[in-house]
């Protein structure tokens, strides 16, 4: 990796990096398509689209039973991948149960006024898979849903001849109530509109490719979703003190996910840039998925960056709004206070990002693009919604009595006033 000056960037060269592309809108026409007909065709759509996409020839959508199976027979052979889908999972409940809202009530001046937290009923949630193995992925997305409270959570994650096991109990060990063999668009099409087989749901989570971020934003206004999000990213932000092994360590594992991951590491110490730099190459070919990292690296959104100064490098980082985001320096609360745009923070040397994609409490479905200077990521918050309560006397009601039919009259609303006047006739 080639070691570039922040103040140097070209135009070009901060579009690329600012302005990441999930790449969505070169299949919006075919997810388009692929949408409408699973809307209008239900269980026969998404079969063929299986075949089709997949290779695969689906017999039952509804694999519940199986995920099911799959525990119980992990559980039986005592596999050591269950004890740590255990594990994680008991850390990522334990954090997201720490966010659920209580019920208030106070009185603000006679008036009785509160807010009140409810679950959506039903929630589908994407899980990665298929032959591939992507335990983290259910644990993410079931659990904040059970911990909400939601009533019924469906799952559905790409077929397969054979079906992951450990994916598959990971959902179960989430405690999702539904599991189906359906991905890509069609699995988000048949959980927003459902099927002869699918149970349709009021909203849709998790992550997936740019077809599934595609049909997510096709499907958006009839359900509701988390948000868009496109191929991972990492900032690392350092100064001297950090351990230049580490960064390189951070800016490689996000680069295995894909092609088109961002990696990103900013300092304003040249030699450990140039120190970073070297380590990054010296480490390429050792990873299994050399290829894969080698093309993350070298994209226009990957790069290792010298700032004159740390606060270059804060205002760099805020700009990028990073998904995760690594603060290796002297003082990482410091730099931390002044950083509001990231979906996840990782401080210090021993907090890998990996841990927080597995087993460290936090969730890892998080925003991409620069969405964290927006929202935030997938949260028990998620599945909840509010509604305010309030109750007034005769009393509290004749205190603001004026300055409502005032207010109610200035708009033209004459009825308005008159409900409250009526009250002390």
């Amino acid at each position: 990796m080639n070691v570039r000056a922040v103040a140097d960037l070209s135009p070009a060269e901060r579009h690329a990096l600012f302005e990441r592309d999930a790449g969505i809108e070169a299949v919006r026409g075919d997810v388009e398509g692929i949408v409408d007909r699973v809307r209008t065709e239900g269980d026969v759509a998404v079969r063929e689209f299986a075949e089709e996409f997949d290779g695969v020839a689906v017999g039952n959508l509804d694999i519940t039973d199986e995920a099911a199976r799959a525990h119980a027979e992990l559980e039986d052979a005592a596999d050591p991948v269950l004890g740590a889908v255990r594990e994680a999972a008991d850390n990522v409940r334990a954090f997201h149960e720490r966010q659920r809202p209580e019920d208030w009530r106070e009185s603000f001046e006679g008036r009785e006024l509160g807010r009140r937290f409810r679950p959506i009923d039903r929630a589908g949630v994407y899980v990665p898979g298929g032959a591939a193995a992507y335990p983290s992925s259910a644990l993410m997305g079931v659990i904040p849903a059970v911990v909400a409270g939601v009533d019924h959570v469906s799952v559905a994650t790409p077929p397969a001849d054979d079906p992951n096991p450990v994916t598959l109990a990971a959902i179960h060990e989430a405690g999702a109530d539904a599991v189906y063999q359906v991905g890509g668009a069609q699995a988000i099409a048949a959980l927003a509109y459902g099927t002869e087989t699918v149970t349709t749901v009021e909203k849709v989570v998790g992550p997936g490719n740019k077809w599934v971020t595609a049909a997510k934003a096709e499907v958006q206004g009839d359900v509701e979703i988390d948000f868009l999000a496109g191929p991972s990213e990492v900032l690392v932000l350092a100064d001297d003190t950090a351990d230049p092994e580490y960064v390189a360590a951070e800016l490689l594992a996000q680069a295995e996910h894909d092609p088109n991951a961002s990696v990103v590491a900013v300092t304003d110490d040249a030699d450990l840039a140039d120190a970073v730099a070297r380590a990054v190459e010296a480490s390429v070919d050792e990873r299994e998925r050399a290829e894969t990292v080698r093309a993350a690296l070298e994209n226009d959104a990957s790069g290792v960056l010298h700032a004159r100064s740390m606060s270059e490098a804060v205002l760099f980082a805020e700009e990028y709004a990073a998904e995760h985001l690594s603060i290796m320096a002297d003082d990482e609360e410091a730099l931390l206070d002044r950083i509001s745009n990231a979906g996840s923070v990782f401080l210090g040397g021993y907090s890998p990002v990996a841990a927080g994609d597995y087993a460290a409490g936090p969730n890892h479905v998080l925003p991409t693009n620069g969405g964290a200077k927006r929202y935030g990521g997938l949260s028990v918050d998620t599945f909840l919604r509010s509604s305010t309560v309030q109750r007034l006397d005769r009393e509290a009601l004749s205190g603001i009595a004026d300055v409502v039919t005032t207010l109610a009259e200035a708009e033209g609303l004459e009825a308005h006033a008159e409900s409250v006047r009526k009250r002390f006739e």
